[in-house]
């Protein structure tokens, strides 16, 4: 594999190369990451690795996916210069995900270079929390600002069957980034016969620990495979349980709007105790999207609902593109982020699923 020369850290930004396939500047005559809807991404979310060490029911399908040679995922020095690009064009959040990040070796080097590059203002992570205890406080010295931990029960029998792995480790790790002066979230798939009697319950552990909990419709992923349509829980039916044991819910206008997809609410009674909801089924935020996905092997996905991608990785490993890679790399974006959809075609019935796995996109 040809080496790829980095620009400098921290030295002065380059004036954007010009497009190897029609000679202009190649921003010059259109806004790279405003896409057809007029949404502008700033958000981009970057998975490390395609391997877990869970095996979430709702996420890894029966019939493992079959993961990628090593030799496919990009390298620290090819996640380094695509970020570079993108914080050229206006991305500044980067958020990490698998897989597991944390089982990729070195994510706490890789932490520090993404934070190290020019313009990135804030990298944060999803994780299961499963190594959080022994890695909250080097993560923390590494730059990271924010984790998302997945906690979909306070029930050690229920999370042992839904995750084929132990709650203790997950709970301490809380904990951990907690004290490392992380600011958490918890991630919690709401599936009526699964954890729709613990809503409440987790929003009160949640919040007795400085953390925010955040409910997250299931969603159609591996062609509808996994999706139950009978067990669903929308948003509507999340605030009212949340409502009957803590009281009303008022729409929260402390958050950033364009830090992802959940939407807020706060106690009306208790304006520090919120809940985020990611609705995608029935309470749709397509309209308000600012992400693009890169995937572990260099795959950029415009939207989570749908299988079509741009080819990053061969541009990184072209000879013939060695010596104009970040010009490439901005066509090709250009290009995906151009034909960004209108939004996703997930139906409540399951139908509308693309066939990717979420395991290998990111949660």
């Amino acid at each position: 594999m040809p080496r790829v020369h980095l620009p400098v850290l921290g030295a002065p930004l380059p004036a954007l190369p010009r497009s190897p396939l029609t000679g202009e500047p190649a921003a010059a005559d259109r806004d790279v990451l405003l896409d057809g809807q007029e949404r502008r991404v700033r958000y981009l979310r970057v998975s490390v690795t395609d391997r877990c060490n869970f095996r979430c029911t709702y996420c890894r399908p029966a019939d493992d996916p079959e993961f990628g040679a090593r030799t496919e995922l990009l390298t620290f020095e090819e996640l380094e210069r695509v970020v570079s690009v993108f914080a050229r064009l206006g991305v500044r959040k980067l958020r990490l995900t698998g897989g597991e990040p944390t089982v990729r070796a070195g994510i706490v080097e890789l932490v520090a270079r993404l934070r190290r590059v020019a313009g990135i203002e804030q990298v944060v992570m999803t994780t299961n929390g499963h190594l959080l205890g022994r890695l909250a406080a080097p993560l923390v010295a590494a730059g990271l600002s924010a984790v998302n931990v997945s906690l979909d029960t306070l029930d050690a029998a229920r999370f042992a069957r839904i995750t084929h792995a132990e709650l203790a480790p997950v709970l301490e790790g809380i904990d951990a980034a907690r004290r490392a002066g992380l600011e958490v979230k918890l991630n919690v798939v709401a599936l009526a016969d699964v954890n729709g009697d613990e809503i409440a319950a987790l929003c009160r552990y949640a919040w007795e620990r400085g953390c925010v909990p955040r409910f997250i419709e299931h969603m159609p992923m591996s062609a509808g495979a996994l999706y139950e349509p009978g067990n669903e829980l929308t948003a509507a039916q999340l605030r009212a349980a949340v409502e009957r044991e803590h009281g009303a819910l008022v729409p929260s206008a402390a958050r950033r709007r364009d830090a992802g997809p959940a939407r807020y609410w706060r106690l009306a009674k208790d304006a520090e105790r919120e809940i985020g909801i990611i609705s995608a089924m029935t309470e749709h935020f397509c309209g308000d999207c600012n992400r693009l996905r890169l995937t572990a092997a260099g795959q950029l996905h415009a939207c989570l609902g749908h299988d079509d991608a741009t080819d990053l990785r061969s541009i990184l490993r072209n000879e013939r593109t060695l010596h104009s890679v970040d010009a490439h790399l901005i066509d090709a974006i250009a290009a995906s982020v151009r034909a960004k959809r209108p939004g996703h075609e997930f139906q409540r019935t399951g139908a509308g699923a693309p066939g990717k796995h979420m395991i290998s996109i990111g949660g």
